[in-house]
């Protein structure tokens, strides 16, 4: 089929590595399948905790170090690597963290921000000529402007925006590319009106980029065809691409359409109002892939038959050795797929931000509910965190899975609480960047799959662990022969 697609289309990356928060989708993997041809991703979230906390295990090495002496303001470099990489840390210390994110222009923030972004792109990029793009959430305002910016310097080839309603991020893009400041209104809860309205404020020239950079192509992450409809006609710029992903995804999915009737799980039922129209995708004439639930090479040519380019997959990603998951984690849940004991439910209350979020039961968990009980609730990442207005007109920020007493005092509801985690400190324990507290207690992992997580089995094919080049070599059958296998290292699966 994709003969009779217009050239736009076709000379597209058929497979988009998923951009899977926090740090799953890290350097290495977005590397090793942007080196096979494919669109390598890395995720955005979160990327200067990321960035600081590995300076603090890590250290600078030599590839590091030529990545950091490229950035255009050395004494930014400076500034973080004395801060963070003067001494390495022990794995019983915490970390040392960065001070929460507010609509406030503090610039040490944004240079960290921007530097962490260059580093994960360029770093990504290195060795080779294939593509790479950055994920971020349109819901996690903030770090936004100063994250893309970042990743542009370092020449990034695709941004990819999901939830929420990114409108305003083609212009963006524009705005970056040309070096112009911009100035955005943050969103706020609430029917108060600000005695100051939030303004997000960035200015490149703080930089000194002397020449134009250039603009990636955007992607918007949609759940539906009345959503891809509404960004190609109303965005202040060209929509390049989307990507469908369906209810069946892992991390954060759009609620259902119309009233919410959850199953006997607890995880909201999706109806015939929740299914895409694809003739009205192919009419949009914009390339499309399609998420959620890619695990076989049978879903490859179901998406091509419907008309799109290819397809985007996370899972199946999320569990190859060059994945961000702490190694005992991923090895775990590779030897309980094989099993087929992977459970997973779409939980409508774990993410305070409102939206259904996939949970993977997994035992040592904070999806253990006697775990989650245990845990002193602590809100010191602040990704998540809604700003609001206070009586007196001023800004404020609250989470539900912070303190519950804290919560209510700023005006939260008390059912907002009930069953909120702490997405943040969870998906950092996730990645192997846990906190370490001050009683010795560490931060437990909260791991997000897509429904299928099972068919990771099938990758491993009874093997402890698997590489990105498996997962592509596996899916490209689905091409029907149009595209070539890459070929891999002798050795492409790990060994007992």
């Amino acid at each position: 089929m994709s003969e009779a697609l217009p050239r736009n289309i076709r000379e597209q990356p058929w497979l988009i590595q998923g951009g899977m928060g926090i740090a799953i989708s890290g350097w290495p993997l977005a590397r090793a399948v942007a080196r096979a041809g494919q669109l390598g991703v890395v995720s955005g979230t979160a990327i200067d905790n990321v960035f600081v906390r590995r300076l603090q295990d890590d250290g600078v090495d030599e590839d590091l170090q030529r990545i950091l002496d490229s950035f255009p303001v050395p004494s930014v470099v400076e500034r973080v690597v004395e801060r963070f990489a003067r001494a390495k840390r022990l794995p019983t210390e915490p970390y040392r963290t960065l001070t929460m994110l507010t609509h406030r222009n503090v610039e040490f923030s944004q240079d960290v921000l921007v530097l962490a972004s260059f580093v994960e792109v360029a770093l990504a990029k290195l060795g080779h000529d294939g593509t790479v793009g950055i994920n971020l959430l349109t819901k996690v305002q903030i770090p936004t402007v100063a994250t893309l910016y970042g990743a542009m310097l370092a020449n990034v080839d695709y941004v990819l925006m999901g939830a929420g309603v990114p409108t305003h991020v083609p212009g963006l893009l524009e705005q970056l590319a040309n070096g112009l400041p911009v100035d955005l209104a943050l969103a706020t809860l609430g029917t108060g009106v600000a005695t100051t309205p939030p303004i997000l404020s960035f200015d490149p020239s703080r930089y000194q980029a002397t020449d134009s950079l250039r603009r990636p192509k955007f992607i918007a992450i949609v759940s539906s065809h009345v959503l891809a409809t509404a960004l190609a006609k109303r965005s202040n710029g060209p929509v390049d691409g989307f990507v469908v992903e369906r209810p069946s995804a892992g991390g954060h999915n759009a609620p259902p359409r119309g009233t919410i009737t959850l199953d006997s799980s607890g995880s909201p039922e999706y109806g015939a109002r929740d299914e895409v129209n694809f003739d009205v995708m192919r009419e949009l004439n914009v390339p499309f892939w399609i998420g959620g639930g890619v695990t076989s090479p049978d879903r490859v040519s179901e998406a091509r038959a419907l008309g799109a380019t290819g397809v985007q997959v996370g899972t199946l990603f999320a569990y190859c050795r060059e994945s961000g998951m702490e190694s005992g984690l991923r090895k775990k849940i590779i030897a309980d797929a094989q099993r087929g004991a992977v459970a997973v439910n779409t939980s409508m209350v774990a993410s305070s931000t409102g939206y259904p979020f996939k949970v993977a039961l997994v035992a040592g968990t904070i999806s253990d509910e006697s775990l989650y009980e245990q845990r002193e609730r602590k809100c010191d990442l602040g990704y998540l965190r809604d700003s609001y207005v206070r009586e007196n007109g001023s800004l404020g920020y609250r989470c539900a899975a912070e303190p519950v007493t804290d919560y209510l005092r700023k005006g939260g509801l008390i059912e907002d609480t009930v069953g909120s985690t702490c997405l943040c400190n969870g998906l950092m324990a996730t990645c192997g960047l846990a906190q370490v507290r001050s009683d010795g207690r560490v931060e437990l992992p909260l791991v997000t799959s897509g429904d299928f997580v099972n068919e990771i089995r099938l990758v491993a094919n009874g093997h402890p662990g698997y590489g990105a080049l498996d997962v592509i070599n596996y899916l490209a059958p689905g091409l029907n022969d149009e595209t070539p296998v890459v070929h891999g290292p002798a050795c492409a699966h790990d060994t007992p």
